[in-house]
């Protein structure tokens, strides 16, 4: 249940954040020029109304089709969410917008998937572009005569249960639930499920929302710092504390907290407490703010704050960091000398669980395995990326790759894709298995990568061992030369891209041609695309005995191949015996690091730079 939450918060929080730039601009506009703003101005008071009710429910649609269904997605839900909008004219709809996207992205990825190699050479623009008219149509029809009348009646029935919480004088107990929440990472399923869409309709119907001050504010966990800074026993962790004050009050990172209160949880009353007693004073008050503090920072939140009552929306903030100080500093005098290296430990584990990954509580990583099919290609760039991104933090991993059947014994967590998951743990039971959609710009990785620098102050600083699978020596002669170089080639599907690769690898006499055959079945097993418009065809396991020596090809196709739901320029075709090749590999993943050469890499038309780029002795 815990982990279902928080995969639905980090899905909401998807869409959402990426859009709070716009929120903030809104909130902005609202509280400066409508009648009862600080500079009342009626003709740019027209804004707020159309920002509401168009503009940010497509942002928020457009984003949510983008996680589930790329860049087609995000157009078919910008469409989408206009006949949603246009089916509740009366309603801002934000859980309309979430709701419409995801299922705009999976319609047209599931259709994409469906006609995946069925389309002949030369329609497959026109294919592209109808489908995604098509079914945003259909969508746009839908959602104007059901989704849209359906999510009013949600939000109606959510609004009235805050306003019958309000009216009772219940409101305040809601951070019984919110505070805990937010240290377990549980809190964006509420935050922007709920409290961001009620409060939105609340700013457009009174000019404010208390719902924005529920969780955002600074004070409650800036209570518990200053506990520990004043009474911890541990020298480390008093010391550690003033830091995390100056974070947690003025930049907003309420993260900074958790571990205080991780190490002794029975802390966590203090915030509780000064929760339910701050928001009984801003009911009493009636108290809002004019769009959501993000980050929940003290400067954040005034900023929010409605003409006039920025003193009430301070003296918020003191009563919460007071009373949560007061009652914190009775349990951290009770707690003994608790670690908070081991907090910040358990806390890099709880969020890496609420990013989509669970990762194994006891036992440092020493061991990261990239894995593929075939250990040949996609496998080798993951594991050189990421270990380069690692390499800074000195923490002794040792980062590798191999095929998903011969995960080394001691690998502490595998990395592979998700359709190799059952390969993986059944070759490695011992480790931790990843799951990720490419081997090169994944959210999966970026959690892993996350929990590793998380545990830097925990780990003494040690260099990483050098991978035994890259060596150091140069490239081994005719592995990539200019004549395994095509620019300037024609779109076409993803199979005949596939096909050429290996085509060019038999003509260079590195294959035979039935590798070209075990490239295609490769691609049916797991896509050789690694996203970031780079795909590497390679044979599968069974096929190496008809790889006569190590090679690799280079074609370029400027207009891009559809490899499922990524659009691919840049095609790598790898044919190899031993480790050969992983030097190439290393320097084309070098290259990759730098944004504006993947850019020249994709459409250059001299031989000569494509050499160069690739850092290759020509």
């Amino acid at each position: 249940m815990k982990s279902a939450v928080q995969k639905f918060g980090k899905t909401l929080s998807g869409m959402v954040m990426p859009n709070m730039g716009a929120f903030i601009a809104w909130g902005f506009i609202t509280a400066l020029f409508i009648p009862a703003g600080w500079l009342p101005n009626e003709a740019l008071a027209t804004l707020v109304g159309p920002m509401l009710n168009y503009l940010l429910p497509i942002l928020i649609a457009y984003s949510a089709g983008k996680m589930f269904g790329g860049d087609k997605g995000a157009v078919v839900a910008g469409i989408a969410v206009i006949g949603v909008i246009m089916g509740a004219p009366d309603q801002a709809m934000l859980i309309g917008a979430m709701l419409v996207g995801p299922i705009a992205g999976l319609c047209i990825t599931k259709f994409d998937q469906a006609i995946d190699g069925k389309v002949k050479a030369g329609f497959e623009m026109l294919i592209n572009n109808f489908s995604t008219g098509i079914i945003g149509m259909i969508l746009a029809i839908i959602g104007f005569y059901f989704i849209g009348p359906v999510m009013t009646a949600i939000l109606s029935v959510l609004t009235a249960g805050v306003n019958i919480l309000i009216t009772n004088g219940l409101l305040p107990f809601v951070a019984i639930f919110v505070e805990p929440a937010k240290v377990l990472f549980l809190n964006n399923a509420i935050n922007h499920g709920i409290f961001t869409p009620i409060g939105t309709e609340q700013v457009a119907e009174f000019g404010k929302s208390i719902m924005y001050m529920i969780e955002s504010n600074p004070g409650p966990g800036l209570g518990v710092i200053l506990a520990y800074m004043v009474f911890s026993k541990n020298k480390t962790t008093k010391a550690s504390a003033s830091g995390a004050s100056i974070i947690q009050f003025f930049g907003g990172i309420h993260e900074i907290y958790f571990p205080y209160v991780l190490m002794n949880p029975t802390v966590i009353l203090g915030p509780i407490i000064a929760s339910i007693a701050t928001i009984f004073y801003y009911v009493h008050f009636g108290a809002g703010l004019v769009a959501p503090a993000a980050p929940g920072s003290i400067i954040a939140y005034l900023a929010v704050a409605p003409k006039g009552e920025t003193v009430i929306v301070l003296g918020g903030v003191a009563i919460a960091t007071a009373i949560s100080f007061i009652i914190s500093s009775i349990f951290v005098k009770m707690a003994g000398d608790k670690d908070l290296d081991a907090a910040r430990e358990q806390m890099a584990d709880m969020k890496a669980q609420a990013k989509g990954i669970e990762f194994h509580k006891n036992g440092d990583i020493k061991k990261v395995v990239f894995a593929c099919d075939a250990g040949m290609g996609s496998s080798a760039m993951g594991a050189t990326k990421f270990r380069n991104r690692i390499a800074n933090l000195n923490l002794g991993i040792t980062v590798t790759n191999t095929s998903v059947d011969n995960v080394p014994n001691d690998a502490d967590i595998v990395v592979c894709q998700e359709i190799l998951k059952e390969r993986a743990m059944k070759s490695a039971p011992q480790a931790q298995i990843i799951t990720i959609g490419n081997f090169l710009a994944d959210p999966n990785l970026d959690a892993l990568y996350n929990l590793v620098s998380a545990k830097k102050d925990t780990t003494t600083a040690q260099p990483a061992p050098s991978s035994n699978n890259i060596s150091s020596s140069n490239i081994s002669e005719g592995v990539f030369t200019r004549e395994n170089v095509k620019l300037g080639m024609k779109s076409s599907t993803k199979q005949e891209a596939i096909v050429e690769a290996g085509k060019l690898l038999v003509k260079q006499g590195y294959v035979e041609e039935d590798y070209i055959q075990g490239m295609l079945d490769r691609e049916e097993i797991a896509t050789t695309c690694l996203g970031m418009g780079i795909a590497i065809p390679h044979g599968t396991s069974a096929m190496k005995k008809e790889v006569l020596k190590t090679g690799i090809v280079f074609i370029q196709y400027p207009d891009g191949v559809k490899f499922g739901d990524e659009i691919v320029n840049l095609v790598f075709g790898i044919g190899a015996v031993g480790d050969e090749h992983l030097d190439v590999l290393s320097k084309i993943t070098e290259t990759l690091e730098d944004d504006d050469l993947v850019k020249e890499l994709k459409s250059t038309t001299d031989l000569n730079r494509v050499m160069e780029i690739l850092q290759i002795n020509i």
